[in-house]
């Protein structure tokens, strides 16, 4: 079995989430989602929270492409999470070249640390290369409209969170 690993923050998770997602989906049996804990982030949503909405549209998604998804809270190191879920895949979105940079370095590292776990990097359908949660919730604060990059049930939870 082929299992995958596809990391982030997901805070909350996006369009551009979900688009990499499901076209990873087609590279893997099970797709492992690593909501990652970091509390450096300074996140909004609660794990619990960003863990629950993964789930919710990653089941979806699992049903539209017959892949086994599951998100997988972690907060170790990348590599020693996919050793972890035994993933032998790590999948990366990109939305633009200052991506690449970070993501090259990190390929190096976690290669140096353990070469058995290839890293696939999936770039973003057009439509969705500028959204980052960042600024997804920096538009909803300020009382923008969200609707291009969440769905509406993210949408909601997030203008929730707002008040």
């Amino acid at each position: 079995m082929r299992v995958g690993l596809y990391p982030g923050t997901f805070d909350p998770i996006t369009l551009g989430h979900t688009d990499i997602i499901r076209r990873g989906c087609a590279l893997v049996d099970r797709l492992v989602i690593g909501v990652a804990i970091n509390t450096g982030k300074g996140p909004m949503f609660s794990l619990e929270e960003r863990v629950a909405m993964v789930e919710a549209e990653c089941a979806k998604l699992s049903a539209e492409t017959g892949t086994e998804i599951i998100a997988h809270p972690f907060e170790n190191l990348l590599i020693h999470c996919a050793k972890d879920v035994g993933a032998q895949i790590i999948i990366r979105g990109l939305r633009a070249v200052t991506d690449f940079e970070y993501e090259y370095q990190m390929v190096g590292m976690n290669r140096a640390m353990d070469s058995s776990v290839e890293t696939v990097f999936l770039m973003a359908e057009a439509k969705y290369q500028a959204i980052a949660s960042k600024l997804v919730k920096e538009i909803a604060k300020l009382d923008g409209d969200v609707s291009k990059f969440v769905t509406p049930e993210v949408k909601e939870k997030l203008l929730a969170k707002i008040g």
